[in-house]
């Protein structure tokens, strides 16, 4: 998690974020290194309507890594990273994932 936010301070050194994040081990305080310019905001448990970014991690999963098996650790990066360009490259195929019909009037991508 703690290259994920430092990644994101990269991408975004002059903009305040507020990171949106659920209850996972991994985002516990103390598991990652929060950086300067970010704060958290974490999800209430058992709140899977207020979650875009589960519906994420299911396409990924079933788009890049479904009945795979890799060789080693660093071709399951090599997939990760190939997976992450292509959400990256596509925002209107993330919009359509991760959006609710609650948030849909005011998106624009």
């Amino acid at each position: 998690m703690t290259y994920f936010l430092r990644h994101v301070r990269k991408e975004f050194p002059d903009d305040f974020i507020l990171m949106v994040m659920d209850g996972a081990p991994c985002h516990k305080d103390g598991a990652m290194d929060m950086p300067e310019n970010m704060i958290i905001q974490r999800l209430p448990p058992y709140s899977p309507e207020l979650n875009p970014s589960e519906n994420m991690w299911d396409d990924m999963r079933e788009k890049f890594f479904g009945n795979t098996v890799f060789d080693s650790m660093k071709a399951v990066e090599n997939r990760l990273c190939e997976a992450m360009n292509h959400y990256a490259d596509t925002p209107e195929t993330v919009l359509s994932i991760t959006s609710f019909p609650w948030t849909n009037s005011s998106i624009e991508c």
